[in-house]
C-alpha cells in the first residue's frame, strides 16, 4: 500500500511545503535567519519537484529512467544540498532554520533512498 502511494506522498509533500513556504516567506524569513530570496528560492524548488514528482505519480506506467532520476534527485537535494546549505549558513541562520534545512534533508533524502531501492517497483506500480 505504501508503496503504491509513495510517489503521491513525494508530489504532495513537495508542494505543500512549496505552497506554504512561499505563502509565509517573509514570516520564515525571520525566523529562519536566512534572506527572503533563499527561503522563496527554496519554496520554487519544492514547487517544480512536487510538479515533476506528480507527473510521475499520475502516470500507470511510469519510466525506470525517470523514477531514478526522482529518487537521484531527492537524495542529491537532502543529502547534498540541504545539508550543505545547513553547514554553509550555519553561522548566519537560527536554530529554526538549521532545523528546518537538516529535517528536509533527512526527509527528502530518506524519500529519495527509498524510491531509489524501490525505483522498479514504482516503475510498475499502478
Amino acid at each position: 500500500m505504501l508503496l503504491r502511494n509513495l510517489l503521491w506522498v513525494d508530489c504532495l509533500g513537495a508542494l505543500l511545503a512549496g505552497i506554504a513556504v512561499l505563502s509565509l516567506s517573509g514570516w520564515l524569513s525571520g525566523l529562519y535567519g536566512l534572506p527572503r530570496s533563499f527561503v522563496i528560492f527554496l519554496a520554487v524548488v519544492n514547487l517544480a519537484y512536487g510538479a515533476f514528482s506528480l507527473s510521475l505519480a499520475a502516470r500507470s506506467k511510469k519510466p525506470l529512467a525517470l523514477v531514478s532520476l526522482l529518487a537521484a534527485a531527492n537524495m542529491a537535494w537532502g543529502f547534498l544540498f540541504c545539508f550543505g546549505a545547513a553547514i554553509a549558513l550555519a553561522p548566519a541562520a537560527s536554530p529554526f532554520g538549521l532545523a528546518q534545512l537538516i529535517g528536509e534533508g533527512l526527509y527528502v533524502g530518506g524519500l529519495g533512498a527509498l524510491e531509489w531501492s524501490r525505483r522498479h517497483q514504482l516503475a510498475t506500480a499502478s
